[in-house]
């Protein structure tokens, strides 16, 4: 599995990119943009071609899954602390049948003690950021635990195999792709190896 992160701030032709990589596979897209508020979120949103909204999760205003056929919702990990608790008031005003949940994490034990069964969760750095100065990687080795981790932090096209035998079931990049040259050959690339 492979998931992209968009970049926090915008990147020329970035929805031109985006747009490339749905058309050469990418599956899942989190759009992650902290700066952008709901108005701005729809705008970006109405950019892209509505038959690829369903492979698209929303970092911030949730509500937007009652809005466009998303894929799902993803918890940033203070939002997650202080809202999962009690997820089943969080979700009432949520249409989320056959969407996604998944949550971001940094450190292995918090994953492990997490109760809420997301689909899928994003635990960084395992290499040294590429996207965010000075974030070191950490070597996580999720081997024993059962859960769907994907693997964040420093991910490229030439360091697949090596998260992957950590036990990641896929991987979450952002600058392997939007800080390269060539981002719908790398990307290729990943795809490849995740099909063999």
């Amino acid at each position: 599995m492979i998931v992209l992160i968009s970049p926090e701030s915008d990147v020329k032709d970035e929805v031109s990119i985006l747009t490339q990589l749905f058309d050469v596979g990418l599956a899942c897209y989190h759009l992650r943009k902290p700066d952008k508020d709901y108005q701005e979120h729809c705008h970006y949103l109405d950019q892209i071609d509505s038959k690829y909204h369903n492979q698209i999760v929303v970092h911030y205003f949730h509500e937007l899954i009652n809005v466009y056929n998303l894929k799902g919702i993803h918890f940033q990990e203070q939002k997650r602390i202080d809202h999962i608790e009690n997820p089943s008031n969080y979700f009432k005003d949520f249409e989320m049948y056959g969407k996604t949940i998944s949550s971001s994490f940094h450190e292995i034990q918090d994953l492990e003690d997490c109760d809420f069964e997301f689909d899928y969760h994003l635990l960084s750095p395992v290499f040294s950021s590429i996207s965010k100065v000075g974030y070191a990687g950490r070597g996580f080795d999720v081997s024993a635990v059962d859960k769907k981790i994907i693997g964040m932090g420093g991910v490229t096209s030439d360091n697949l195999e090596k998260i992957l035998s950590l036990g990641y079931k896929g991987v979450g990049v952002l600058g392997g792709i939007w800080n390269s040259s060539t981002p719908i050959a790398d990307f290729k690339k990943m795809k490849k190896y995740f099909l063999k």
